[in-house]
């Protein structure tokens, strides 16, 4: 291709031709043991990966541990990914699985009994629609309202923690990290009603949680 006067035009610059490369084509290549393919997917999906490693993990030495074992995972791996999936929801669900082996490892996140939690009316408008992350937001900042919504939040967190696996997984997939309900079912290998019914599981036990702080 030529432009109006005849000229061949410049080399494209090798990391935007890069980017413009589909996953699929990546995928591809890396299975082939192209270590520069799966370099541009390493750069692709890290940031992603790494915050999501954060919310597990809640500290940058335990995220980045966590971060290598899912990449060097799936490198290792890549040579049974059949592409059924999009190679980003596969990525997400090596890191979660990294992250839940690091942390089962050391025993940081017992597991609770959520079906003995029951939901009460007390704190429906806290948390209602699974927005109690959020519960916070619209308060003032005055030094006693601060150190409230800090403790608030620190609260949260424990109960997040305590969800069994499942739950907590599904929860930071969904109300946190704000991916799709259908995408979630993909990453987790679960049908769409069994994501749901997590959801509303982990819903349930973090408004009781809530309401008990608020009536403590």
């Amino acid at each position: 291709m030529t432009d109006r006067e005849g000229n061949s035009p410049s080399p494209a610059d090798p990391a935007a031709a890069a980017a413009q490369v589909p996953d699929e084509v990546l995928v591809a290549r890396a299975r082939a043991r192209d270590e520069a393919a799966f370099e541009e997917l390493v750069a692709r999906y890290e940031d992603k990966l790494y915050r999501l490693a954060m919310r597990f993990a809640r500290n940058e030495t335990d995220a980045q541990e966590i971060l290598q074992d899912a990449f060097l995972s799936a490198w290792r791996n890549l040579p049974s990914f059949e592409g059924r999936a999009q190679f980003g929801s596969w990525m997400y669900r090596v890191t979660v699985n990294a992250a839940l082996m690091l942390l089962r490892s050391r025993s940081r996140h017992p597991e609770v009994a959520v079906d003995e939690i029951e939901p009460t009316a007390s704190n429906q408008a806290v948390a209602e629609g699974g927005q109690m992350m959020r519960a916070n937001s619209d308060w003032t900042q005055q030094p006693d309202e601060q150190l409230q919504s800090e403790e608030l939040r620190k609260h949260i967190q424990i109960s997040v923690d305590a969800l069994p696996d499942g739950l907590r997984t599904v929860f930071l997939l969904r109300d946190v990290e704000e991916i799709s309900t259908e995408d979630t079912a993909e990453i987790l290998g679960l049908s769409v009603p069994a994501v749901k019914t997590r959801l509303h599981r982990a819903r349930l036990a973090l408004r009781e949680a809530i309401g008990r702080y608020f009536s403590g």
